[in-house]
């Protein structure tokens, strides 16, 4: 007799597992929710969304270092890395195109590889003052762009285009606000990112190392390579 209650009990807990949670399950499987294995957060990238829709690139057109117009088109079938930052920055901006400039020591030389670097100091990051800056860090690849235009238009791509924060600070060292961060883009000019542990998509990589926390740079690296090779 008291097997039989046995065999009840776990009846029991069976069915109202299944009316619990397997509801549930297929809900999320239906919302692209569930992360299959722990593979996918390790090989695979995520193609960031708004509103179901991939995140790419808004069109730009500014000015290089070297005087020349750049767009959207002089990245259309590359891999490319973004940052926000500005030349007379004292604090993180010169660790953050230090870490850059090892990313163009790695790709610099793959046609379909580059790098766009975009002021938010407009007025005193011109062309003259960009190419210098150019040359400071050696930067040799032609697919490096620093890049200069309109104060509102560079503001808009970060904080818009981007949704990476950059603002005037005038409490701030150097006068601005901004994060120091590296967007991933892949040949079809969406936003790219690996997943954490959790499933989650990094959205952009971490240039400045903080304790405790992955280097980021090395993995940006590899999810270049991945990009690189699809």
């Amino acid at each position: 007799m008291k097997r039989n209650y046995s065999y009840i009990g776990i009846a029991f807990v069976i069915l109202v597992f299944g009316i619990i949670f397997v509801p549930n399950i297929i809900d999320r499987v239906k919302n692209n929710e569930v992360i299959q294995d722990d593979r996918m957060s390790k090989d695979e990238l995520a193609v960031l969304e708004l509103n179901g829709t991939p995140r790419t690139v808004p069109e730009f057109l500014f000015i290089n270092q070297d005087s020349l117009p750049i767009s959207n088109d002089d990245y259309r079938g590359k891999v490319w890395v973004a940052e926000f930052f500005f030349t007379s920055c004292p604090t993180i901006c010169p660790m953050m195109n230090a870490k850059m400039k090892t990313i163009e020591e790695q790709f610099g030389d793959q046609e379909d590889f580059g790098i766009a670097s975009f002021t938010i100091d407009p007025e005193r990051d011109t062309p003259t003052t960009l190419k210098q800056y150019a040359e400071r860090y050696d930067i040799r690849s032609p697919n490096w762009h620093l890049m200069t235009g309109a104060r509102e238009d560079l503001m808009g791509l970060a904080n818009t285009g981007f949704n990476i924060y950059a603002g005037e600070g005038p409490e701030e060292v150097g006068g601005f606000e901004h994060s120091g961060l590296f967007a991933l883009i892949d040949k079809q000019g969406r936003v790219r990112s690996r997943y954490d542990v959790h499933g989650n998509p990094f959205i952009y990589y971490r240039a400045i190392e903080e304790e405790n926390l992955s280097d980021q740079i090395t993995e940006l690296k590899e999810d270049i390579q991945k990009l690189l090779d699809e």
